[in-house]
């Protein structure tokens, strides 16, 4: 029988856990300020106001997301398999081609920003003077225009400190200007500002880091490495589209929850579900760097066929993060309106919303790692089918009960939405990791 002590020996002397720990602590603080800035914007712009920013924020997000590939997913997936194999020039003319994927979609993706400001003003925001604030804020897409790949290499190469460094200096820089803000009595406008100048630093600081960092691993001469070196083209365009159908899904249905709130109820509304999900983050905030810094180790191993080493990785990381959410959950469950009257008094009415959210968002936590595993496995399809047929039950529900119903509907369905598709997309990666060992485990007993 293994005792506490055999447990904790063999995970200290566990490097890739380990490795996962110390990158994921370098990330979780340099988003510490991220609590500090919520908790002065809603005391600044009370409910309503907290609610609107959140949907100008949003907006512009969504618009980003919906024409990304998401090309740190594909940069981890393939430049970091081409430099575990030792092939420099495939791994150049990955980044190209993903350098080139990301500038257009991003010209793309402000373009409709610019042009959907006042529909989104108007008809979510429910306020058409503010046009200009949904534009403003939408220049952080050009300034986030080589963000995701340069965020995939920094990750590929375990640069997970420099990547903390210049989040800690964006979230620094908007917490700065917040604070200045909520002591001059300002107001949306200054808020507004504040964000984009965290995002601004964040876009253009990943960026030049990714750029010095391929410089040094590829050579100066990288970008002239011809695209005749990138792997199949139909390999790489069909694990692009189903990472980009994938997190438009994603997007519609998990993270566009304030916009969804807002266009069927109110800004008021929107207030509500932003506070419970701004208070939910306190329970993912230390999990969430878990899958930035867990996914290249577990397509490292994967492409090594370490199946044992795969599976391990797999219970340890999840036995962290369940230990930490559900500990976490129960505190949140005790002091949670305690939380929501640190934004003020107005807030703590989103309490009931907040633990109806925390059923679904504690069950991703915990198994935060469900879909980098099939991206690694070369199954991007299995979380686009799961997330595509719940995610339009999850839709069409909506339309039907929300704008009738309320906020605590579109809370249930959302979790719901969570347990089914997570369920789905677990269980077939452990069923695929099995499988794909069991011939090596066989030809190994003979």
């Amino acid at each position: 029988m293994r005792t506490i002590k055999d447990t904790w020996d063999d995970w200290i002397k566990d490097a890739t856990i380990v490795r996962v720990i110390r990158n994921s602590g370098y990330l979780l603080f340099s988003n510490i300020f991220s609590v500090v800035q919520s908790v002065l914007t809603g005391r600044l712009l009370g409910i309503m106001g907290f609610g609107i920013i959140g949907t100008i924020t949003t907006f512009a997000s969504t618009l980003n997301r919906l024409f990304s590939f998401r090309m740190n997913e594909l940069v981890v997936k393939y430049y970091g398999e081409a430099m575990e194999k030792k092939q420099p020039e495939r791994a150049a003319a990955v980044i190209k081609a993903s350098l080139l994927a990301e500038s257009i979609t991003s010209i793309i993706s402000f373009g409709f920003c610019a042009f959907f400001a006042s529909y989104a003003a108007a008809n979510i925001a429910d306020d058409p003077t503010l046009t200009p604030h949904f534009i403003l804020y939408g220049t952080i897409i050009l300034a986030n225009v080589f963000m995701e790949t340069s965020t995939g290499v920094l990750q590929v190469n375990g640069k997970f400190r420099l990547e903390a460094f210049i989040t800690f200096l964006g979230s620094v820089c908007t917490a700065a200007i917040i604070v200045w803000a909520y002591l001059a009595k300002g107001g949306l406008l200054e808020i507004v500002v504040a964000y984009m100048a965290g995002k601004f630093v964040l876009g253009i600081g990943t960026a030049l880091l990714g750029f010095k960092e391929l410089r040094k691993t590829l050579g100066k001469n990288w970008l002239r490495t011809p695209f005749s070196y990138l792997p199949p083209i139909k390999e790489l365009t069909k694990f692009a589209f189903s990472t980009n159908i994938s997190s438009t899904i994603m997007m519609l249905v998990r993270d566009n929850e304030v916009l969804w709130v807002a266009y069927f109820l109110s800004p008021l509304e929107a207030g509500y579900a932003r506070a419970a999900l701004a208070i939910i983050n306190f329970v993912q905030l230390p999990i969430t760097p878990f899958i930035s810094t867990s996914y290249p180790e577990i397509n490292r191993a994967i492409t090594q066929k370490a199946w044992d080493h795969v599976q391990d990785l797999l219970r340890k990381i999840t036995t962290i993060s369940g230990a930490w959410t559900i500990g976490a959950s129960l505190g949140l469950a005790i002091f949670g309106k305690w939380l929501l009257s640190l934004y003020g008094a107005d807030f703590v009415p989103a309490y009931p919303t907040m633990m109806i959210f925390l059923i679904g968002l504690g069950f991703a936590n915990i198994f935060f790692w469900n879909r980098p595993l099939l991206l690694s496995l070369k199954l991007p399809m299995v979380p686009y089918r799961a997330s595509l047929y719940c995610g339009i039950a999850k839709v069409l529900l909506s339309f039907l009960l929300v704008p009738t119903l309320g906020l605590n509907t579109e809370a249930w369905l959302l979790s719901i939405f969570f347990l089914i598709s997570i369920s789905v997309i677990v269980l077939q990666g452990v069923k695929e990791i099995k499988k794909r060992a069991q011939p090596e485990q066989t030809g190994a007993s003979l």
